[in-house]
């Protein structure tokens, strides 16, 4: 399970002991995580199966339990504490949600995409599509397509209604709902994933086949001197230890899946294949260029992280931003431009590019952090490397991890 998407001032508690320090995507998501937006911050967390819990502005999570059950069954338990919380859930087989607010709860096992909004002494749980059948004190509710349960935190009334009430932030809700299904079928490829990050390695780069390796997936926007690890952090975990989270949108599944190769006609390029591992404490390697240093963990004490932007960042004016050889996406909102492989060709011909972003797309966040030591890539010591004074990760798909019992 990772955190997917990052826009504005968003928080996050990875149990470390540290408190809430700024999140940035693709940081592994594990039992006893809080996140929390503020401002007008925004975030999603993404599950293995696709499945993801998007949320607005003012709202905190906690993520309760991630299990496997001796049935089998992934179980993940996901408490809404304030806010609105939009719920997306694909129904895969095995995967069972729970999503609990106040002292209600309800436990998805079917496809439904519905809206939980809570406030300080009521909730609504508005659904889109798909039933959810809901418990608390005073027994249950079903609530189905195109309906509204509303529930007294007080005294645990409940009452269902028809219809639903259009929130500031819905679009945004559909808008990723929309993306992540216009994409995730669309490849062409052969290359089928296991739900994550499958939508934005077809929107953010390109499959290809090579003599000898077979199929390879690059990212646009690359080229002479770029490498994988340009751009991400080591984020420390109690109990695991540092895992590499990159600063790519897309940047999950080629870092958790399969392995990194380099070729001597193409680049480095991502070979899918293996073992899936929701901890990654280093990203596989299959074959490097002379001279290229492995990346590796700081060997420094945990609950620290060591953010590294070696890479060019985006720069935003308005809807507008430019696109510089070698940025890998970075900067690039979900869905916001169209015909990304163009443009990347233009960026490959010119070195930069100046273009037009769509309003009301995925977020983008990385480093929002102060100046901190970067552990470089293949740097042992965690302390050497380069200072940096800030910066800006971005999106990415998910892994689901558990610290004690989970499923891995």
């Amino acid at each position: 399970m990772r955190l997917s998407e990052v826009e504005g001032n968003v928080q996050i508690d990875r149990n470390t002991g540290q408190g809430f320090e700024n999140a940035f995507v693709n940081l592994p998501l594990t039992q006893g995580v809080k996140i929390r937006t503020q401002g007008r911050g925004q975030a999603a967390l993404e599950f293995e199966d696709g499945s993801s819990v998007r949320l607005a502005p003012e709202t905190s999570v906690e993520i309760s339990q991630l299990v496997l059950r001796d049935s089998g069954d992934k179980f993940s338990s996901i408490k809404l504490q304030e806010g609105t919380a939009y719920v997306n859930f694909l129904g895969a087989k095995d995967n069972v949600l729970e999503v609990t607010f106040a002292r209600e709860s309800l436990t998805l096992t079917q496809a439904v995409h519905l809206r939980v909004a809570m406030a300080d002494v009521d909730a609504t749980i508005a659904v889109f599509k798909g039933q959810a059948s809901i418990t608390g004190p005073k027994g249950a509710i079903e609530v189905n397509k195109n309906h509204t349960g509303s529930f007294d935190l007080l005294d645990d009334h409940s009452t269902v209604a028809s219809g639903v009430d259009e929130l500031a932030y819905d679009s945004w809700d559909k808008q990723q709902a929309q993306y992540q299904q216009q994409y995730s079928t669309k490849s062409g490829s052969g290359y089928a994933a296991n739900g994550y990050d499958t939508a934005d390695l077809n929107y953010y780069g390109n499959f290809f086949n090579a003599p000898g390796y077979g199929t390879l997936w690059q990212p646009y926007f690359i080229g002479a001197g770029w490498d994988p690890f340009m751009n991400g952090a080591w984020a420390f975990y109690p109990g695991l230890g540092y895992s590499w989270a990159s600063a790519y949108p897309w940047g999950w599944t080629p870092y958790h899946c399969g392995g990194w190769t380099y070729l001597s006609a193409y680049g480095w390029a991502w070979q899918p294949g293996g073992a899936c591992m929701p901890f990654s404490t280093v990203p596989v390697i299959l074959r490097a260029p002379a001279g290229f240093v492995r990346p590796r963990p700081p060997l420094l004490p945990g609950r620290r992280i060591f953010p590294s932007n070696r890479g060019p960042m985006p720069v935003h004016t308005g809807d507008k931003v430019q696109i510089a050889s070698n940025s890998a996406g970075v900067g690039i909102p979900r869905g916001s431009i169209r015909n990304l492989g163009q443009l990347s060709t233009r960026v490959e011909q010119t070195g930069l590019v100046t273009t037009k972003v769509h309003a009301g797309s995925g977020g983008i966040g990385w480093w929002h952090g102060g100046a901190a030591s970067v552990a470089h890539a293949g740097t042992s010591g965690g302390h050497a490397g380069h200072s940096i004074g800030g910066g800006h990760m971005s999106s990415g798909g998910g892994g689901h991890v558990s610290m004690s019992g989970g499923h891995h």
